[in-house]
């Protein structure tokens, strides 16, 4: 045995006990297996390789294997338990730490609560739940850092020598279904480990026989490498001989240091010239979108047709064929975020940038060339096919024109020209079983959802509006103009759309939660909602609005967002959904009026219940109003709440200035949450609810706040919280420079 060796084999889901003996199993300690028989050695008295503890007469021993694995054995040899199934912070050669199983996450590394205290600490890792491709460090729930996204059969692999000229390997292999973390030291030593410390570093230390000592061989995070520590757009370089912050290629610092990160020097612009400059050996950004079976080609296209794309990566993660699908494309569509240069193992990172005067004339040069010589053959080839297919695509051209024709008359579109999906009437009735009843799952003024099943297996969400409702035409246009421009996973997907005569189909992602709304307020389905996910809602939402006002190419404002506008996938990961009531801004345009005010009472913020006028400050009120709900599981204006107080904001607003905003965490989650957490999302969900537009945060702002628990966060103002109820108003509205007749719905989700 190693003298003063640490320990590597802690809690097993029981609270460390005060005894003389080595090694003790306690009924309430563990639930699955209780050997009462079994000897226990005296303290003095140590365990070398292979020497057995005998359980009296039950034919049972515990073993201690040269790996360091402790083992329980049956009498005919069978394993019944080892700990190396059960890690704690540390990680052996030779075990096996499973992380996940068939997109489940299965095991975690927790820290010790400090150096002597082996009870839970703060910091964990594990696999990244909305991934499989990175291994990540959280503390509590926040992202403290990241490893390298899996881009072959290993990913956060890394090589060290130790005194020995020894080589260890630390690698997460996934094979079928299931994911793993192992260490592999080419000597076979069973003396190196890896250990998440108390202080959420990750540590590879190695055993000194001549100092009787551990020796750290590396570490992390250290210096820059911490999550999104260089900003948006900005990078760790590993490269140097000093780690140190830097802007992408074509960015330059936004202010006076990193918090603030990077930008462009020259604004993209959709339509008009860029290029790809591959960035090469980087560990890729965060937040990323995973195309499958997708080649590179392919992958290329993915970002270059997307004018929201702002770059993209890509990788074969197996060659031998052990994956169905090896392609690993990845996509940005917003910010890039925690991005490193390295010295070695990275790759590349295709960045997207507008062409410069000088690149647009070189690349002039470059094309017209091959397009000359091309010209005459690809002209005879399209009046061919043109005239082979004409007679087969009329009907369908007929029917799109139709669509333009609605479409065209509103304003927001620009005189751009949309391609839109179309889907025939016929398929969305077979799929729906002619919109049977059973197949309902949701209505509104404008008319009814329908679950519907695709021709090959694809389920669907159909919208299918009422006949002669000016409202849902309305709401028909506006939906296809904002839906043909934007694309991001916190937004429901527009997957098709259709005119047969006098109906009026849209056809969405199918999500088989529904909407926020049925969890949040309905005591049957609560209890589903713990604190990660909670606050992972909360975090989507605040992506997805970051999206529509900033990110995408179009400034939006929804105008309509709520909780039972948020619909939530199989992994609870929230899309914001019906955007009947959202409105286009043009480039320099900041805020806007209307001279009817429609909406959901208790969302809307002041300004505009006051005097019509809206931003993008309108959707953070909004988004504050719904902070606070998911937070509490009060409903804005809940008859739960005393007569004292006109509405959830009242209520949250006396329990801050009390110096009691963790009293207003809901009762299920309040005792398995950390309270800090929450209490912050309070503090940001009352500066999102000021009342001057000017006094609330941008949604950039409110993600920086929620996803870094050191940020300043300024002390909120007192809010106005009006008492006009939680009515829905479902009247036209006439809106200046916008579409005409926009409805005001709830859906039951789709």
């Amino acid at each position: 045995m190693v003298p003063q060796h640490p320990q590597t084999h802690g809690r097993v889901g029981c609270k460390p006990q005060q005894t003389n003996h080595l090694l003790c199993f306690r009924r309430a300690c563990h639930q699955q297996h209780f050997w009462p028989d079994l000897v226990r050695l005296p303290r003095p008295n140590c365990l070398g390789n292979q020497q057995q503890i005998t359980a009296g007469d039950t034919g049972v021993a515990a073993v201690i294997l040269g790996t360091g694995n402790l083992v329980l054995r049956s009498s005919n040899g069978t394993v019944i338990w080892q700990s190396f199934d059960h890690p704690t912070d540390t990680l052996l050669p030779a075990m096996r730490f499973v992380l996940s199983y068939k997109d489940r996450v299965v095991g975690r590394l927790v820290t010790w609560k400090g150096p002597n205290d082996p009870s839970d600490g703060d910091f964990s890792l594990g696999l990244d739940p909305s991934s499989n491709l990175q291994v990540v460090i959280w503390h509590g729930t926040r992202l403290y850092c990241r490893t390298m996204v899996r881009n072959s059969m290993t990913v956060g692999g890394g090589t060290y020598r130790s005194n020995t000229s020894s080589i260890l390997y630390q690698t997460v292999t996934g094979i079928g279904d299931e994911y793993y973390a192992v260490i592999t030291v080419s000597d076979g030593s069973p003396y190196v480990r890896a250990m998440l410390d108390y202080t959420g570093k990750m540590k590879t230390l190695i055993w000194s026989n001549s100092s009787s000592s551990s020796t750290v061989l590396g570490e992390y995070p250290t210096a820059c490498d911490f999550y999104a520590s260089c900003g948006s757009f900005g990078y760790c370089d590993f490269s140097g001989t000093v780690q140190k912050c830097q802007c992408l290629d074509g960015y330059e610092l936004d202010g006076l240091d990193f918090s603030r990160g990077c930008r462009r020097m020259e604004p993209l612009k959709c339509g008009k010239p860029n290029h790809f400059v591959a960035l090469p050996v980087v560990m890729v950004p965060d937040n990323f979108l995973h195309i499958k079976n997708r080649s590179f080609d392919q992958c290329a296209a993915e970002c270059s047709t997307n004018c929201s794309c702002t770059a993209y990566a890509y990788a074969n993660l197996s060659s031998d064929g052990t994956y169905e699908d090896p392609s690993r494309c990845l996509v940005w569509t917003g910010e890039l975020v925690d991005t490193l240069k390295l010295s070695n193992n990275g790759e590349n990172l295709y960045l997207r940038l507008a062409d410069s005067p000088d690149q647009k004339n070189n690349n002039l040069v470059k094309v017209i060339t091959p397009i000359i010589g091309s010209l005459v053959i690809l002209s005879c080839i399209a009046f061919v096919t043109v005239c082979i297919y004409r007679g087969k695509w009329r009907n369908k051209e007929i029917k799109q024109r139709q669509m333009l024709r609605y479409v065209g008359s509103s304003n927001e579109i620009g005189g751009e020209y949309l391609e839109f999906p179309f889907v025939s009437f016929e398929d969305i009735a077979t799929a729906t079983d002619n919109f049977s009843d059973s197949n309902q799952i949701g209505r509104g003024g404008f008319g009814k959802v329908y679950k519907g099943l695709l021709e090959g297996g694809k389920e669907v969400a159909v919208k299918r509006l009422s006949e002669g409702s000016r409202q849902g035409i309305a709401e028909f246009k506006n939906e296809i103009v904002l839906f043909a421009k934007l694309q991001h996973k916190n937004l429901v997907r527009l997957l098709g759309c259709s005119i047969h005569g006098d109906e009026r189909l849209l056809i969405y992602e199918y999500l088989p939660n529904k909407s926020l709304d049925a969890f949040l307020f309905g005591a049957a389905r609560q209890s589903v909602l713990d604190w990660p996910t909670r606050f992972k809602i909360i975090k989507g939402v605040a992506r997805g609005l970051l999206y529509l006002h900033q990110d995408s190419r179009l400034t939006i404002i929804h105008r309509d967002l709520k909780a039972s506008n948020i619909l939530l996938d199989i992994k609870m990961n929230p899309k914001i959904s019906d955007f009947g009531m959202a409105r286009i801004f043009g480039e320099n345009q900041q805020h806007a009026r209307t001279t009817r005010v429609v909406g959901t009472y208790g969302y809307m913020s002041p300004e505009y219940v006051m005097r019509g006028a809206f931003s993008v400050k309108s959707d953070t009120y909004s988004f504050g109003v719904l902070l606070l709900e998911i937070v509490s599981g009060f409903k804005i204006s809940s008859s739960e709440l005393t007569t004292n107080f006109s509405n959830l904001i009242a209520y949250a607003w006396r329990l801050w200035e009390d110096g009691k905003a963790a009293e207003l965490v809901e009762s299920s989650v309040v005792e398995r949450c950390p309270l800090e957490e929450a209490v912050r999302c309070v503090h940001v969900g009352l500066l999102c609810v000021q009342n001057h537009p000017d006094d609330r945060p941008l949604m950039s702002s409110v993600i920086f706040m929620l996803e870094n628990g050191s940020a300043l966060v300024p002390a909120p103002k007192k809010p106005a919280y009006y008492a006009l109820g939680n009515c829905e108003v479902g009247e036209m509205e006439q809106m200046e420079n916008s579409v005409n007749g926009i409805s005001i719905t709830t859906l039951d989700g789709r």
